[in-house]
């Protein structure tokens, strides 16, 4: 007599969001999971399900109300928070419950004040284990009291072609993302040069919220230098936020040849065809702007800070953050040498090939809720 086989349970996971930051690693991670035969439900603000579509990636999709977080959470067999806030969220919805909580940081840096430090040393601690998109956070967890800390980076999508859809406020890799920068031939280049202003002139671009610790203020300050620059290049940022209104004051009172672009879904599109990717932050993770401009061959200037030496390599080059006379020097540097953009074009493209892919940080994610589960058995 056969005995029946003995069902294997559903794993079941929240994702748990705290903005639309981290939507695109959550989108990616939603359809991964789903295909590999796991329960996923995202948490979070209304606008992300209509901006990353987790629903159409295979996951069920509730606002990140109280009542609604402490439902899914009741069902999980892991919850699995983005950022921060996101996670001091989902470890108050797990009170009194042994649900193993993971925290990624995938964000910005350390916080500033009491507050932000509180509020990091108790997920830190809250949280079973601790993912850090670079090592620079990882190290951080490890400070703040993380029991334990992992480096897992978060590959970004490949990013939409011409004709497709590709982030939101001026961010890479949103719901419906595919192909390259490939697919973006020297036609649609020119096209979006001359719908910019900048057919006779070197296009730089800067992509990301416009909040203060993006560094834009210091990217104002090498744009002055950039006017006496002969032809005189044009810089745009996609972007959208809190201090939109102080850049723009600037822009207009010294009249720098930038150009505040709002938010924007084609900023994959934009960046391929930009002769120099700036990015000027304070801190960073792991950048999208800096993934895909390696990835797409664009010649790109950044700060040495958090994960982006860590991510780039020596196919960037890297600034101290604050310098404005430098950061121009780097710029204008790039934009004199074409040979030297050249190279960095053709070992960033390399570097990108180093960096795992979506299915790889599918996998680690999938590996590490296996691990947590299994302890509970």
């Amino acid at each position: 007599m056969s005995s029946s086989p003995v069902p294997v349970p559903v794993l079941r996971t929240v994702q748990v969001l705290g903005g639309a930051s981290g939507g695109a690693h959550v989108r990616s991670l939603a359809t991964g999971l789903a295909a590999r035969g796991v329960r996923v439900t995202v948490c979070g603000p209304v606008e992300t399900e209509g901006e990353y579509d987790f629903t159409g990636a295979g996951a069920r999709f509730t606002p990140d109300a109280v009542s609604a977080l402490r439902a899914a959470c009741f069902e999980a067999d892991v919850v699995h928070a983005h950022g921060v806030r996101a996670g001091m969220r989902a470890a108050l919805a797990l009170r009194g419950r042994r649900v193993p909580l993971v925290v990624s940081w995938h964000g910005g840096g350390p916080g500033s004040g009491r507050l932000s430090l509180l509020l990091e040393r108790h997920v830190a601690r809250a949280a079973a284990i601790v993912l850090g998109a670079s090592s620079a956070q990882v190290d951080l967890a490890r400070l703040r009291g993380a029991r334990d800390a992992r480096l897992a980076a978060v590959a970004v999508p490949a990013a939409a072609g011409p004709s497709g859809s590709s982030g939101s406020a001026g961010s890479f890799g949103s719901a419906g993302s595919s192909g390259s920068a490939g697919s973006s031939d020297a036609a649609d280049h020119g096209k979006v040069r001359a719908e910019l202003g900048a057919v006779e002139r070197p296009l730089l671009i800067a992509v990301g919220s416009l909040v203060p610790r993006r560094g834009y203020s210091v990217l104002l300050d090498a744009a002055r230098e950039w006017r006496n620059l002969d032809p005189m290049p044009l810089l745009v940022i996609a972007g959208e936020g809190p201090m939109r209104a102080e850049l723009a004051r600037r822009i207009q009172a010294e009249r720098l040849p930038v150009r505040l672009l709002g938010q924007r879904r084609d900023a994959a599109r934009l960046l391929a065809a930009a002769d120099v990717a700036v990015l000027p932050s304070r801190w960073e993770a792991r950048s999208p702007l800096a993934q895909e401009a390696l990835r797409m061959g664009v010649p790109l200037v950044a700060t040495a800070v958090g994960g982006v030496p860590e991510l780039v390599g020596a196919a960037g080059v890297l600034v101290p953050y604050g310098d404005a006379g430098v950061l121009a020097a780097a710029v204008a540097g790039l934009l004199a040498d074409p040979a030297l953009r050249g190279e960095l074009a053709m070992a960033g493209r390399a570097q990108a090939l180093t960096w795992p892919s979506e299915d790889d940080t599918v996998a680690q994610v999938l590996s590490v809720y296996d691990e947590l589960t299994s302890r509970r058995r």
